[in-house]
């Protein structure tokens, strides 16, 4: 009796373990099987790269796939040129964010129609967009390559132009407008330029070795004062040039060449001209020094020395911001005769002509030779040794009747320091510039 129940038993779990088996194999659905023929591997083999790439992206290969086995689809492939380029990049980057799959995958899919259309007809046609509002209308597709990729399964035809479902340019609109809207770029108060009184605007990038964006009447220091403050410069502290070292190299070069003393000890001691000299050639511009020598600075009187001011003012009106050699100012004023050039004393330029074989500066009694040419030129500052104090003709006719007339062993003139005293000042007020 036992053996028959036990028996009974074993039989009835044989049947339901081969009935669960048999179940089991009817519910797996094999998993679909793509032709190496179908228009899915065609498409991805195509010349379309950018849309077959967003396809991949979207991760739609394997819905493609289970869509291609149950009925034939056409698509709509835009041409390279359209997703690329023609596409607003704004709305390009809005696709390709990892929280927007969504919508790209729905943007992919409004190109795909669930039937096979060798032909293209001006009506509706739905799309594998979801949403009964998402299909085609007949103005929307423009072809220009029909029947491009024929294969049993699909048809591919080239068109123009992107399209975009209604559902994805509204949820790029939303999302743009909640951006403006809550992400405002946070901007520092209003700078005022200190020279015009206006607001400052953002200057573009320089790149290096550019020429300056700024007039160097712009960046150069405000005043003249005894202590100039530093030149802001177009560039800021991003300097293209080493104008230190540069400056400092001229100067010494006027101290080994010998009867320049007096021009050194201004620009080092008595001004701060020399350093705002190598902040405007550390930003890219460029400079030409017409240099009187120590027999014409020793005529300078105590009063044309003593103004707040004026030792700049003399200074800046032989600082012509071009670079100029005795060979290029000496063929302009052969060829034009007169030339007039520019100075850092505005308004007031120089006048150049030829005389006796050489270059002539300035007006009558108050003119100049060129004696020394080409005392230092690196490229940047070029040196000219002139035998006279230049002025402006209004400065030539008003001293007369300013200054009254002083015999010539009565005459205050600047006293002329040792070369190696003033070596030992210079270095002293200077620092860096003598190490």
């Amino acid at each position: 009796m036992d053996l028959q129940i036990y028996g009974f038993l074993f039989t009835l779990f044989l049947t339901f373990a081969i009935n669960g088996a048999t179940l089991q194999e009817k519910t797996q659905i094999p998993p679909p099987q793509i032709n190496s023929n179908s228009v899915l591997v065609a498409l991805l083999d195509s010349h379309y790269t950018e849309l077959s790439e967003l396809v991949e992206k979207a991760l739609l290969l394997q819905p493609l796939e289970e869509a291609v086995t149950k009925h034939n689809i056409t698509i709509f492939a835009p041409r390279n040129e359209a997703l690329e380029r023609d596409l607003d990049p704004e709305f390009k980057r809005f696709l390709l964010e990892p929280g927007n799959i969504k919508s790209l995958q729905n943007l992919l899919l409004f190109h795909m129609v669930p039937t096979r259309l060798t032909s293209w007809r001006q009506k509706n046609h739905k799309t594998l967009c979801p949403g009964e509002a998402e299909r085609l209308s007949g103005n929307m597709v423009n072809i220009i390559q029909p029947n491009d990729i024929i294969k049993s399964d699909g048809i591919i035809h080239g068109i123009k132009k992107v399209l975009i479902p209604k559902s994805v340019q509204q949820s790029f609109n939303n999302r743009r407008n909640l951006r403006s809207i809550s992400a405002v770029l946070p901007e520092g108060a209003p700078e005022i330029d200190p020279r015009t009184n206006r607001l400052k605007k953002k200057s573009k990038p320089v790149p290096a070795g550019a020429p300056p964006v700024l007039p160097i009447y712009s960046a150069m220091a405000p005043g003249p004062s005894l202590a100039p403050a530093p030149a802001p410069g177009p560039g800021g502290h991003h300097h293209h040039f080493d104008g230190e070292t540069q400056v400092k190299d001229f100067i010494q070069t006027l101290l080994h060449y010998g009867g320049y003393n007096e021009l050194a000890d201004i620009l080092v001691n008595l001004t701060s001209l020399a350093t705002e000299m190598g902040r405007l050639v550390s930003e890219g511009y460029v400079l030409t020094v017409l240099a009187p020598n120590d027999e014409a600075m020793a005529k300078l009187t105590t009063d044309q020395l003593s103004e707040p001011g004026a030792p700049e003012q003399i200074m800046y009106y032989h600082l012509i911001p071009e670079y100029q050699t005795e060979e290029s100012m000496y063929n302009s004023v052969r060829r034009f005769g007169k030339v007039k050039y520019d100075t850092l004393r505005l308004p007031h330029k120089v006048v150049a002509e030829e005389a006796d074989g050489s270059v002539k500066f300035g007006f009558e009694e108050g003119s100049a030779y060129l004696i020394d040419p080409d005392i230092y030129t690196d490229g940047r500052i070029s040196v000219q040794g002139i035998d006279g104090v230049l002025f402006p003709v209004e400065d030539i006719k008003v001293a007369p009747k300013s200054a009254p007339v002083v015999a010539a062993g009565d005459a205050k003139v600047v006293a002329k320091p040792r070369r190696g005293k003033l070596m030992e000042v210079a270095c002293s007020m200077m620092g860096s510039f003598c190490h």
